[in-house]
């Protein structure tokens, strides 16, 4: 692969992860308390509209799309790693698919779909809702931090490349 190539990858990372933590950020940090303020059929119907329409949106091209370059430039790493960029290519990567993707994979799509299965007016959706704001919350700020400075490394890589 190309260094241009190499370098179209590493600002499409930056970029598409410094757009997820924002995201993330969003939600962990008002989006996510203001819907537990609110009654709790609206906060979970507005939370399930909110996870079917993101799988319609924008988001789904950008959630892969960063992941799978993400991985790539990983794996490119593994071959140049006597060059400047490559630990910070490597370790952008590495937390990146660990941190946001698989924790998105094994922890918060399973309470999305759990939420998802729920009537929001009925005596069982007390319970899911309180297990959902605190435990969704929890991981949606470790995909945060995890995107955010994936971010950061992918421009540390750029800059020493």
């Amino acid at each position: 692969m190309t260094q241009f190539a190499i370098n179209a990858l590493l600002w499409f990372c930056a970029i598409g992860c410094g757009m997820m933590a924002g995201l993330y950020f969003a939600f962990s940090t008002f989006i996510m308390t203001a819907l537990g303020q609110i009654p709790q059929a609206h906060g979970i119907a507005a939370m399930q509209s909110i996870n079917v329409v993101i799988q319609k949106s924008l988001f789904m091209p950008l959630f892969f799309g960063t992941t799978l370059a993400a991985l790539l430039l990983a794996g490119l790493a593994l071959f140049r790693l006597s060059e400047s960029a490559a630990m910070a290519m490597l370790a952008a990567g590495v937390l990146y698919v660990a941190g946001m993707f698989v924790s998105t994979i094994l922890f918060n799509v399973p309470l999305n779909n759990a939420l998802g299965a729920v009537d929001p007016s009925s005596a069982d959706a007390a319970a899911v809702w309180a297990r959902y704001l605190k435990d969704w919350t929890f991981w949606n700020h470790l995909r945060t931090i995890a995107s955010a400075a994936a971010s950061a490394l992918f421009v540390v890589a750029l800059v020493a490349g």
